[in-house]
């Protein structure tokens, strides 16, 4: 019996109310701007105030990518939320979401977690699920849903950010067909970031993740190739467009040069001046145009490669059948790179799934306000401090945290009402 055919038949995205400029963050630090907006290739960063958490932007994206694609939340038979910045030990971010979106108890839930390879792991789990024919003609609705954050003056400053793509995955999809015989998979144990249970912020090893990032894209994409029988399906110059984890975008440019050093068999030094101009102009035709979302949205962990999907379908206007690959990465180490066929309603649909007006609609942050706002953020879900209130964010609509009471998380609001 052949695979049953799945893919991506919906997205959507949901951030923050309030954004900062990344000259501004420069600025206050003594850093000259041109080390964020160029070095690290963002311009702005999405902050979240002490109301807005993993939860509420999971279900506000997941429900925008339900109303906008005209699907029945009766129809979502599996929901997986892939997250690194979890509201709990044990109870998982996909529950609250669940009930929120008020769909059936027969869908099953569940939360993956392997730091920002989560959602990959449930897109994949999602295709394993369609094609096993457990899905009985239900879809798969997929959240990557993260805050980034380090605190103020540190090293990882400037490299925050937050932020939801939901997914709905069917045997029918109109925006993106991938090809399970052109995944591939890599895992190692390695020591480049993790955060343990008592602390709030992560502990990380940047030059040394780098190196594991671009070591797991080579793994994976030769696992790939193994899978599909040959590297010729998977060529560059088969690919319209590569999309990969961005926790900032210069590190798109990283792993290009990885994919491109990875398919030519020989590592390519600054000297190698053919091909450093042949790698220069395939990143700028097949990854740069599609960084914009990322560049001021900034690091959303599990969601970001995805961020870079919307961006590429929203604009691109594709004819459908246009290959395109897609690697994830999460610290740790666990990595899946493969690819997928554009379909030929994709580019009628763009507009469903741009985000443009949501990010039109945020507020810019002054650097006081962005500390105050990171310092209550810290103790805002404790169960013994003040109540944070979304009038005090100037956040009169839509789905918001309120606080812990009796250790339990409260919610106020409405998905349908957020801006």
């Amino acid at each position: 019996m052949s695979a049953r055919v799945s893919g991506i038949d919906a997205m959507a995205f949901h951030g923050t109310q309030y954004y900062l400029e990344m000259a501004d963050l420069a600025a206050a630090r003594g850093v000259d701007p041109d080390k964020y907006i160029l070095g690290l290739g963002q311009r702005q960063m999405a902050v979240a105030t002490p109301c807005e958490d993993t939860v509420t932007m999971a279900t506000v994206a997941a429900h925008r990518a339900l109303e906008r694609f005209d699907i029945d939340p009766g129809e979502i038979g599996t929901l997986i939320v892939g997250t690194e910045t979890g509201v709990d030990h044990s109870k998982p971010v996909a529950v609250y979401v669940h009930d929120m979106l008020g769909l059936a108890p027969n869908c099953r839930t569940f939360e993956t977690k392997h730091a920002c390879y989560g959602a990959m792991a449930g897109l994949t789990s999602a295709m394993d699920w369609i094609s096993a024919g457990r899905a009985r003609g239900r879809k798969a609705l997929i959240v990557a849903s993260d805050i980034a954050r380090y605190g103020l003056n540190t090293a990882g400053e400037p490299t925050q950010g937050a932020g939801a793509v939901a997914m709905v995955v069917s045997e029918k999809p109109r925006l993106l067909e991938l090809d399970p015989t052109s995944f591939g998979d890599y895992t190692r144990q390695v020591m480049d970031f993790w955060r343990p249970l008592y602390s709030k912020y992560a502990f990380a090893d940047g030059h040394y993740s780098i190196d594991c990032y671009l070591d797991a894209f080579s793994g994976a994409w030769r696992d790939a190739c193994e899978n599909a029988g040959s590297w010729d399906p998977l060529r560059l110059d088969r690919l319209a467009a590569c999309f990969y984890h961005v926790p900032f975008t210069k590190m798109a440019r990283k792993a290009h040069h990885r994919h491109c050093e990875t398919e030519w068999g020989k590592k390519v030094e600054r000297e190698d001046t053919e091909q450093v101009a042949a790698i220069r102009e395939s990143y700028d035709q097949q990854v740069a145009p599609w960084l914009e979302l990322n560049s001021v949205v900034g690091n959303i962990y599990t969601g970001s490669l995805f961020l870079a999907l919307m961006d590429y379908l929203r604009k691109a206007q594709p004819a459908g059948g246009e290959r395109v690959s897609v690697f994830s990465y999460g610290s740790g180490c666990g990595a899946a790179f493969g690819t997928g066929v554009v379909t030929p309603e994709a580019a009628g649909l763009a507009e469903r799934l741009d985000p443009a007006t949501h990010l039109e609609q945020r507020r810019k942050l002054d650097m006081d306000r962005y500390e105050e706002l990171i310092r209550l953020s810290e103790t805002a879900d404790h169960n013994e401090a003040p109540y944070p209130d979304p009038a005090d964010w100037q956040l009169d609509r839509g789905l918001y945290f309120v606080g812990t009471r009796d250790h339990v998380r409260q919610y106020a609001g409405s998905a349908a009402d957020t801006p």
